[in-house]
C-alpha cells in the first residue's frame, strides 16, 4: 500500500471518533455536514446510566440514529454490522465500566462499505471520573 493511499477503514473510524468526541448538537451537525460533503455519512447520538444495564441500551440507540440519519440501510446486515462494531466499541471499555455509571456519546460513520462505531465514554464514581474510547469497526 501506497503511503500517500489512506485505507477507507481509517477514513470511517477517525470520523467515528470525531463524531463521539463533538460537544454539542450544532458541532456535530457541522461535522456531519462536512463529512456527507466528502462522501462519508456520519450521526452521533448520547447515552448515560449504569454500565451493565446500558450495554444493550447502547447497541440499540446506535443501530436506531443510524438508520434515522440515513448512515444505514435498513437491512439485517447493515444493523448487524453497526450492532456487531458497536458491542466490539463497547467491551473495550468493559474491565473500567463494570459495576460503575457511565455517559458519553457514541460516534457512527459509513464511507463506502465501512462501518466505524466509536463509544467515547465517561465513567463515575462520586467524583472521580474517568474516561475511555471504544472503538469497532465492520464491512457491509
Amino acid at each position: 500500500m501506497s503511503s500517500n493511499i489512506v485505507p477507507d477503514s481509517k477514513i470511517t473510524t477517525s470520523a467515528a471518533i470525531r463524531m463521539s468526541l463533538s460537544d454539542d448538537r450544532k458541532e456535530e451537525k457541522e461535522l456531519s455536514d462536512i463529512y456527507l460533503s466528502k462522501g462519508i455519512k456520519a450521526v452521533a447520538v448520547d447515552f448515560g446510566g449504569e454500565f451493565i444495564s446500558s450495554v444493550s441500551k447502547i447497541v440499540e440507540r446506535a443501530v436506531v440514529a443510524s438508520k434515522r440519519e440515513g448512515v444505514i440501510n435498513p437491512t439485517h446486515a447493515e444493523e448487524g454490522a453497526v450492532a456487531g462494531a458497536t458491542r466490539e466499541a463497547v467491551s473495550q471499555i468493559m474491565q473500567k465500566a463494570i459495576g460503575l455509571n457511565v455517559g458519553g456519546k457514541i460516534g457512527i460513520a459509513r464511507y463506502g462499505d465501512h462501518v466505524g462505531v466509536s463509544v467515547y465514554f465517561g465513567i463515575g464514581l462520586l467524583h472521580l471520573n474517568e474516561v475511555a474510547i471504544g472503538l469497532g469497526h465492520r464491512v457491509v
